[in-house]
């Protein structure tokens, strides 16, 4: 088996983040084994988009360039996608966790037998000796994700099929440029050599998209509140705070199920997760199943009435109070010190 392979996005023009995420890793990953970064991008006029994806560090890019593969279609995309993998034979094929790699991710599994873990938060090389036969092996890929309901954190490795394949969330891996040059190699995919009539038989006739009108994925600071800001009217202050600081509101489940803020904040295992240069916890008790959606952050600042809150644990500053009384000292004191 070769080289580490990412399955790339694309929409008007462009490469979708979580990609871009994943060539990041991927480098990392394919620099630990030895080997090369390859990317896959299905999709239609994808003249010059390799520049970019060699910037992140793809070895070699795979453009298979046709009009009947774009906009995404389940069945097209997968012939593409065995079809390549079957030549090429990966030993790592990673996916991103969106509406697109979760249809597509388990029909390439499926069709390859190589099995697939999904949602993974972590990714890592490393051995494993199974436990039965005392058999041993090197350089693996650790998928690592939340399980159990975000109880434990799992890390399954697939030691016998081949490419060992994962799903991964948005947000969870840094997006950086490659510091090194790379080969800069470009394969032209021939999709008629994998395309079948039956592939065709689903036609997109209309599409309606409409833009997403709160994106915390992106916000350099977040005010993040739980269910001990205690309703939908404290949440108010958080919202003065955001604004204070030029950031945006986020919320936990709790809070989010009691009615306090809109399912699109939702911050954890089950929302958004996000990397901000600054992260407020307000009123949030730092369950396994928010902090897996924001421990990455630069830093991290809680305000709880609990000092022995879960929270605190992976806290850079830990501020032991109210929130109605800690957060309008805040933005007080902020917008006395602020230029």
């Amino acid at each position: 088996m070769n080289n580490v392979f990412v399955y790339c996005e694309t929409e008007n023009g462009r490469v979708a983040d979580v990609s871009l995420e994943l060539l990041t890793k991927g480098r990392v990953l394919a620099d630990t084994l030895g080997c090369k970064l390859e990317a896959l991008v299905p999709g239609h006029r994808l003249d010059g988009m390799e520049k970019e994806l060699h910037e992140y560090g793809a070895d070699v890019v795979h453009l298979a360039d046709d009009a009947r593969l774009a906009p995404y279609r389940t069945l097209p995309h997968t012939a593409v996608v065995c079809g390549v993998f079957r030549e090429e034979k990966p030993q790592i094929a990673l996916f991103g966790a969106t509406s697109v790699g979760r249809d597509l991710g388990p029909r390439v599994s499926s069709a390859l037998h190589s099995g697939l873990t999904a949602d993974c938060t972590s990714l890592e090389i490393g051995g494993h000796t199974e436990a039965k036969t005392g058999k041993e092996y090197s350089d693996l890929l650790y998928q690592i994700r939340p399980a159990f309901g975000g109880n434990i954190i799992a890390t399954i490795v697939n030691p016998e099929c081949r490419p060992q394949m994962a799903t991964v969330r948005e947000g969870v891996m840094k997006k950086e440029k490659y510091g090194k040059p790379t080969d800069g190699a470009v394969k032209k995919v021939d999709v008629n050599k994998y395309l079948q009539p039956s592939d065709l038989v689903v036609r997109i006739l209309e599409r309606h998209m409409e833009e997403r009108k709160i994106d915390i994925k992106g916000a350099s600071v977040i005010v993040a509140g739980g269910y001990g800001v205690g309703s939908k009217e404290n949440f108010a202050l958080l919202y003065e705070l955001a604004e204070t600081l030029g950031g945006e509101v986020g919320a936990s489940r709790a809070a989010v199920d009691a009615g306090f803020a809109d399912h699109a904040r939702q911050v954890g295992q089950t929302g958004v997760t996000v990397r901000p240069k600054l992260y407020i916890a307000c009123g949030i008790s730092g369950q396994i199943q928010h902090t897996a959606g924001m421990d990455q952050s630069a830093m991290i600042i809680s305000i709880n009435t609990d000092p022995e809150a879960p929270i605190n644990k992976i806290a850079d500053f830990a501020v032991t109070g109210d929130v109605m009384e800690v957060v309008p000292k805040m933005i007080k004191f902020y917008k006395q010190n602020s230029k």
